[in-house]
Order: C-alpha cells, then sequence, then structure tokens
C-alpha cells in the first residue's frame, strides 16, 4: 500500500469512528456507575464504541482513538496550524500529549474491575519535525509490564509511510478505585 493510500485509509477508519463516538455519548466523562464492573479493556471498548463518552482533549487537539486491545492502544491525530509554537513548529505539547494518550491507555486496557491508574513519569523524545503537511499520524501505546503496582509502556509516533517521529516512555501507578 502507497503512503497516499495508508493516509487515505486510516482518515477513512478515523472519519468513521469520530462520527460513531459523537452520535453516542460524545464529549465528556463517564460516570461511576457507568463504568462499575468493566474491566480497563471493557470501558475503552465501550468509548471507541460511543457507548461512553470519549475526553473533551480530544476536541481541543483533534486527536482520537482507534483501536484498542489488550495491552495496546492506538491514537491518531493530524497538525494543524493551531498546534504550532511560536518558533513555527508543532508544540512538543501536542506529541506528548498524543503518546502519553497511547501509552496510559494501553496500560488502562490492562486493568482489572476496581483498578486505576495514574501517570507517574512520562519520557518523550520528538526525532522528526511534524507540520500541518505531514497528514494523520498514528501514536501506537504498548504495555512491557502490568504489575499490581506498577505498569510500563512505550508508544511510538508514525506517520504513513513508516516514518518515526517520536517515542515515549511511561510509569503509571496502579490502584485500586475507591468504592463511592
Amino acid at each position: 500500500m502507497t503512503t497516499e493510500e495508508t493516509q487515505a485509509l486510516w482518515t477513512q477508519q478515523y472519519d468513521a469512528i469520530v462520527e460513531r463516538m459523537r452520535a453516542g455519548a460524545g464529549p465528556g466523562l463517564a460516570q461511576p456507575a457507568d463504568i462499575a464492573g468493566l474491566t480497563g479493556l471493557q470501558q475503552m471498548q465501550a468509548m471507541l464504541d460511543g457507548r461512553l463518552p470519549y475526553p473533551h482533549i480530544a476536541d481541543t487537539l483533534d486527536y482520537g482513538l482507534v483501536e484498542v486491545g489488550e495491552g495496546r492502544a492506538v491514537f491518531q491525530g493530524t497538525p494543524q496550524l493551531k498546534h504550532y509554537n511560536p518558533l513555527g513548529t508543532v508544540h512538543g505539547g501536542w506529541y506528548a500529549t498524543l503518546l502519553d494518550s497511547a501509552l496510559g491507555c494501553a496500560v488502562h486496557t490492562m486493568l482489572p474491575v476496581g483498578r486505576g491508574y495514574t501517570t507517574a513519569e512520562l519520557g518523550v523524545n520528538i526525532v522528526r519535525a511534524a507540520s500541518h503537511k505531514s497528514g494523520p499520524l498514528r501514536a501506537i501505546g504498548t504495555v512491557l509490564h502490568a504489575g499490581r503496582q506498577l505498569a510500563t509502556a512505550e508508544a511510538r509516533i508514525v506517520g504513513a509511510d513508516g516514518k518515526l517521529y517520536a517515542h515515549a516512555t511511561t510509569t503509571c501507578l496502579v490502584f485500586e478505585v475507591p468504592a463511592r
């Protein structure tokens, strides 16, 4: 498949998912009753299916979840001029947010019912400049270790041509979610 064909496929997949999520629960916060009894993977799948709300930041930074599986989460975003810093390049925070989302959600897919997580450490390396001409980019997060108290993961932002734009690692604290 050519780069252009991959970009077209990614755009088509992303548009269909965004439409489904907006037609479903839309942006917002899931209520405790909505996620009670669901594993992390079930929660992520419900968000992807539009049964649970997706976070507002997805609209703010024009990116979103496109795929989840056990120990894996894929997000897609397209850098735009509004994501540039004053120096005329895509702000590092855009890369970091896309990577942090893929990393954290990959960890989330490994959580049993009643467990939560928070990011304790995030390391980001930007290796290629993206621009509003780059087209869609994907952040692919994969869990390396999922323990009772700590989880680690790695993620990469890649273009449709397979080129690496950035990579990151995370350490997450895993904890019991208090009953409400």
